[in-house]
């Protein structure tokens, strides 16, 4: 994915991240990653993407967003390797663009996962009332809340290890789904005796032409998102300019293989003409229907377990990273002081209690009146992740090009991506696209939908004004490539 140099020609860095403590390992990195980028989107989004764009749209889709993230993620990985720090893209923005810049960033992403988190806790109760129907959604988010909270209070080790084994029970699902999918596609196992023609039913395999594919590159974009917490992670992480660069290999193979693979898999399964694949909850998972075809009794009870620990651990994750950069903006002076104090455990422990408050009051917007309040904070976030993108692809071509301006030695990089310039332009357009044409049917009528566009772009101006915002009142400027910050700490 990029060049790394051999471990003698590494420059050791020097971040004292304060009281922060590198207690993950590479394995904890690639798993965290993971864990925040499959869940929901592979075992639910999956079905109707196929159902949307046919299974060669669905393929076609999520392979070339896989194309896009693997070059933010080795844009990601030159940056956390030379400057392995919690902050992440707030930092490299502040830095290497604007401070201004970086201040919008920071407070972007820390938003985007304490509404994810309201989100995920909603979900959780979802899931919980399948097996409970008559219990209330308020108690199952209230418990889930309190597990989030305690395993966040333990040490980053103790994070990162309950991390892997969230995802790991989601990457052996996944394995276990594409083992048994292939065995069945060539007639080894019993359930399907199609062959290949589900790839040639109807209009297969691209349904819904150049706007199938379309509608579901937007949505490819969302279930990836998660890739780029290895960043934030990289400040806790135990040697970082060796064990950055094999997470971040790891990371994007696993999950392109995972994604492609199984959406192949479940086109070559189920006709995308299929109903139940619209229908996007647990008992009619893509998952779950190609279990049931083998005969596997209770597959939506085990698929729904899967599920709750996507949820898990993606809340797990946003929080954990969504506090980290609470953090490290405090320590920048961009943020309360009062959010820097930290454990006894390097946790901090008031931006985490803000972020857990903040998630917990938008999940309980949701159950009082229309829920209109929750819906317009959810909408609001839409864009975020999507704008913490373009900030790494923006923030790594400056970082380059400021790094070369000031004479220094590109084979002294600890890790270096290929492709540049290349690759941060591709992936900022790339993602630039995505921002606009989220919601392009609100435009495509006769009238253009003015309540669609506002609830879908309204992320847009209101990082624009806290970023326009805060560069007004302190008088910050673009910073060049000569006078850029380029130390290690």
């Amino acid at each position: 994915m990029g060049q790394s140099l051999p471990n003698n020609d590494r420059v050791e860095t020097t971040i004292p991240e304060s009281s922060l403590k590198r207690g993950l390992k590479a394995r904890h990195l690639t798993m965290i990653s993971i864990g925040g980028s499959i869940g929901t989107g592979l075992f639910l989004a999956s079905g109707s993407s196929i159902s949307e764009a046919g299974p060669g749209g669905a393929l076609l889709a999520y392979g070339l967003i896989g194309i896009m993230v693997y070059f933010l993620m080795t844009s990601l990985g030159e940056m956390a390797t030379y400057l392995p720090v919690s902050g992440s893209f707030s930092t490299y923005g502040s830095r290497y663009v604007d401070p201004a810049f970086g201040f919008a960033m920071g407070w972007n992403y820390w938003y985007n996962w304490a509404i994810t988190l309201a989100f995920e806790l909603l979900a959780s109760a979802m899931l919980m009332k399948y097996w409970f129907p008559h219990t209330p959604a308020v108690l199952w988010s209230a418990i889930f809340l309190v597990i989030i909270l305690g395993l966040n209070l333990l040490s980053v080790k103790g994070y990162g290890e309950s991390e892997f084994w969230f995802s790991l029970i989601k990457v052996v699902t996944v394995i276990v789904f594409l083992i048994v999918g292939l065995a069945m596609i060539f007639g080894i196992l019993s359930g399907h005796d199609s062959g290949f023609k589900n790839f040639t039913v109807g209009d297969a395999p691209f349904h819904n032409g150049f706007l199938g594919v379309l509608s579901i590159f937007i949505v490819a974009g969302f279930s990836f998102q998660g890739t780029e917490l290895i960043g934030v992670a990289a400040g806790e992480t135990e040697h970082p300019e060796k064990n950055v660069p094999k997470a971040i290999r790891q990371i994007f193979w696993r999950i392109l293989l995972f994604y492609v693979l199984a959406i192949f898999v479940i086109g070559l399964l189920i006709p995308y003409t299929d109903p139940d694949l619209m229908r996007g909850d647990v008992a009619v998972s893509p998952f779950t229907l190609v279990f049931e075809k083998l005969g596997v009794a209770f597959a939506a009870s085990v698929m729904n377990t899967v599920i709750l620990t996507s949820v898990l651990s993606a809340g797990n994750s946003g929080t954990y990273a969504s506090t980290r950069m609470l953090y490290t903006l405090a320590v920048e002076g961009k943020a309360p002081k009062f959010l820097t104090k930290i454990n006894k455990n390097g946790v901090p422990t008031n931006a985490l209690y803000l972020t857990l408050a903040v998630g917990s009051l938008a999940c309980l917007s949701s159950f009082f009146g229309e829920g209109q309040v929750y819906t317009w904070l959810l909408n609001l976030s839409g864009l975020s992740g999507f704008i913490a993108w373009l900030g790494i692809a923006i923030s790594h071509y400056r970082f380059r090009k400021g790094y070369v301006a000031q004479g220094k030695d590109l084979s002294a990089l600890p890790y270096r991506a290929k492709w540049f310039p290349l690759g941060p332009i591709l992936a900022f357009l790339a993602c630039l696209f995505i921002v606009l044409a989220q919601n392009y049917q609100a435009f495509s009528g006769n009238v253009i939908d003015w309540q669609g566009v506002l609830v879908s772009y309204i992320g847009i101006p209101v990082f624009l004004i806290v970023w326009l915002g805060y560069k007004f009142k302190h008088k910050t400027k673009v910073v060049s490539y000569k006078e850029m910050d380029l130390s290690r700490k």
